[in-house]
């Protein structure tokens, strides 16, 4: 559900109008177009499937049996689905294969059903190799190597190290290279908006336009500018002109959260991020004072992280 939009809903409308982009902003599309179902790959095509998206026929998959999530919002689903029919699938889902013919889904479950909803014959999906995880690591970070990566297929190669092979932020930016710091603002990415996502995957959008994009709270703000951006092929400089334009009686500040933060932040980030599907987020001044801003989607995840509050877990 979208929030009340800070500082900027006054003079929004009037500024970007109706803008239509059904011209430019096209389904994303995957190029690797089947499954192997008969005969089983040797072990370098193995590995490579692993880090490779493969489109599955819907059929083919099933609901992992020990999903702990059981409750899918039906409204949301059905604007997930919205967005499917009109952006594509942008996050695949990841799988495992049980038998030549059948595939059980590891994450992506909501996005899944909403991919059924929309019509969806076919879904772009990461097969796992469930036991394997030495070989799915390193087929992960070859993939993560290559040039020819979008912003958000680098994003969501970092994720699946993080989730899939059950590594730190810190751990896994020393396995492909990078700083932490260029890491998180990569994950940071994932937390935007599907049509916003889709616009970097596509290259209509910038990394730059995105993390000024992060800095609006909004997510319904954050898609008029991103239209506004692609409309009137506005730079980074003039995207952030924008934005203090339409901040009525505010200071012209830059985003706090663009910064490099000290490494303990992006450690507290870490912990307690897990407790909340990594929906957090941190924001602080050049003297030190600052707000930390958790989401969370259901009284479990609370639940949850007030038990490891109890147990000294953190």
């Amino acid at each position: 559900m979208s929030k009340t939009p800070r500082g900027l809903g006054r003079g929004l409308n009037a500024l970007l109008g109706d803008t239509d982009l059904s011209g430019i902003r096209k389904p994303v599309e995957y190029v690797n177009k089947s499954v192997v179902t008969a005969d089983e790959k040797s072990g370098s095509e193995n590995r490579k499937d692993s880090a490779d998206i493969r489109l599955i026929p819907v059929g083919m998959i099933e609901p992992n049996p020990f999903q702990p999530r059981s409750a899918f919002d039906p409204e949301s689903l059905e604007e997930l689905a919205d967005s499917i029919r009109t952006l594509g699938l942008i996050q695949p889902i990841t799988v495992r294969k049980k038998s030549p013919d059948r595939y059980q889904i590891i994450s992506g479950e909501r996005r899944f059903r909403a991919s059924k909803l929309a019509g969806l014959t076919e879904m772009p999906a990461y097969i796992r190799e469930a036991d394997d995880q030495g070989m799915l690591e390193m087929a992960i970070v070859e993939n993560i190597q290559r040039e020819d990566l979008d912003p958000i297929e680098i994003a969501l190669s970092y994720q699946r190290l993080i989730d899939e092979c059950s590594l730190t932020q810190e751990e896994m930016a020393s396995r492909v290279g990078k700083k932490r710091t260029s890491v998180t603002n990569f994950l940071r990415l994932l937390k935007l908006p599907a049509k916003i996502q889709h616009d970097l995957k596509v290259g209509l959008l910038s990394v730059g336009h995105a993390k000024v994009l992060l800095g609006i709270e909004d997510d319904r703000v954050r898609e008029k500018l991103c239209d506004l951006v692609i409309k009137e092929s506005l730079s980074v400089r003039q995207l952030e002109e924008k934005i203090r334009k339409m901040e009525k009686g505010a200071s012209a500040t830059k985003n706090d959260e663009g910064q490099d933060l000290p490494d303990e932040y992006f450690r507290v980030l870490e912990i307690v991020g897990k407790y909340f599907s990594n929906n957090i987020s941190l924001k602080r001044s050049s003297t030190g004072k600052g707000t930390m801003t958790i989401r969370f989607n259901s009284d479990e995840e609370m639940g949850r992280f007030l038990q490891a509050l109890d147990n000294s877990k953190l």
